[in-house]
């Protein structure tokens, strides 16, 4: 299947600049494209996948694509879909964000592959380097002021305001546009939704460029896939806790896991098809699976596994799966204590110097129970499990049993309420 009948089929395109120009131009040439990824923070974010995604099927589709890391453009900072201006890190907090997402963006691209294999370019290489001068005479002359007036990036921004620096971000990341071109023979861009003004404002200044240079007209092409939307009305990519992050040290590979097979029965499927590469004779068998037997989640699960292997990797997809059975069949003492920091990092923990405690006073201590009195009762009820396990001796003293790797005992009061201890 041709790679534009494959993405339209996925619903993954918003735009084009040229439908019939970019058919032909990627049947009769291995095409370098780019999408830009500014470090805005020390890792990616799930909003960032469907671009970095997008690249990945276009190098699977035999063509080349670079991974733009926003150096330069970071220091600035990008107006697009914002109501206000990005607060402006330090170049040295930008650089180590820079080094951390070239190192996520090579976990998923393949920076290893022969004639196309991906690439990892930063355009602080280019910007840094250019004066002011230079800057207002060779790039900002291309562009008129109600030029970029008219764009949705800076139109949006009026009424609460926007500064200089964010207003000439268009003219930073169409500067890239060029300058891949020009060193790279990079004929298209992707982004977005939200990015189609620079896009489009990259494209006309290389026809800008060119007629000034009274050079050939290129062919270059700008792509963007839609807004990511959930049905219930709240914004993809966001839990309780904030954002879900590429990072397993922000995000453990549970909570990612966790994150996508919660995903509504409503949206399963288009997600299947916007970040997976199942083909879509599976796709159709996950939707009649659905139909048929919804309260089995399968595609959900089927979702979740393919998302957390190509992030994290086949060994934090079987840990992730583990920790979930665990918690479902109450077996937490199967749990080692790298699984129990992931699976239980958002529960209330409380430290304990006294190994040996009484359960009535750890219940006390730990605040589970309000007082001895209730602690008993509790007890007495069968409403305490300790690691899973239903526990009602009043005079129950922890042993080395009840630690989990002499660190973490798990009690459970109640159906759902979890506090781990920590030792």
């Amino acid at each position: 299947m041709h790679i534009l009948d494959e993405l339209s089929k996925r619903d993954l395109i918003q735009q084009t600049t040229d439908d019939e120009g970019l058919r032909k131009h990627l049947d009769n040439n291995l095409v370098t494209l780019y999408c830009g990824f500014d470090p805005t923070a020390d890792s990616l974010h799930i909003g960032h996948l469907l671009p970095v995604l997008m690249l990945k099927r276009f190098q699977k589709a035999g063509h080349r694509p670079i991974a733009l890391i926003g150096g330069g453009t970071g220091l600035i900072g990008d107006p697009s879909g914002r109501s206000t201006e990005r607060s402006l890190n330090s170049p040295e907090v930008v650089k180590g964000f820079s080094d951390k997402i070239k190192e996520q963006l090579a976990s998923i691209l393949n920076f290893d592959q022969g004639e196309n294999s991906a690439v990892a370019r930063n355009n602080h290489e280019w910007l840094s380097t250019m004066t002011i001068i230079e800057f207002l005479r060779d790039i900002g002359k291309h562009f008129s002021i109600n030029y970029m007036l008219a764009k949705d990036s800076v139109e949006s921004r009026l009424e609460n305001g926007i500064t200089f620096t964010e207003f000439s971000y268009m003219m930073l990341q169409s500067f890239d546009f060029l300058n891949l071109y020009e060193k790279e023979n990079c004929t298209l861009q992707i982004g977005g939704s939200d990015q189609w003004g620079n896009i489009t404002a990259g494209k006309e200044l290389i026809r800008r460029n060119r007629f000034e240079n009274e050079e050939e007209e290129a062919e270059v092409f700008g792509l963007t896939v839609p807004l990511i939307t959930k049905s219930d009305g709240t914004k993809f990519g966001k839990t309780a806790g904030g954002a879900v992050w590429l990072d397993p040290e922000k995000t453990t590979p549970y909570e990612f896991y966790q994150f996508w097979i919660n995903t509504d029965d409503r949206d399963v499927l288009r997600f299947i098809k916007y970040f997976t590469f199942i083909d879509f004779e599976e796709i159709e068998a996950l939707e009649k699976e659905l139909e048929d037997a919804p309260e089995k989640r399968i595609p959900h699960k089927r979702l979740a596994e393919e998302m957390t292997k190509l992030v994290h990797g086949e060994e934090a997809l079987k840990q992730a799966q583990k920790i979930t059975d665990a918690l479902f069949s109450g077996d937490l003492a199967s749990l080692n204590a790298v699984e129990i920091e992931q699976g239980f990092k958002d529960v209330p923990s409380v430290t304990i110097e006294n190994k040996e405690i009484g359960l009535i006073d750890l219940l006390v201590e730990a605040h589970i129970s309000s007082s001895k009195r209730q602690a008993r009762e509790d007890i007495k009820n069968g409403a305490i499990y300790i690691n899973g396990i239903r526990n009602q001796e009043l005079t129950h003293q922890l042993t080395d049993e009840d630690r989990i790797e002499d660190k973490f005992t798990i009690i459970r009061r109640g159906k759902k309420k979890y506090f781990l201890i920590r030792f």
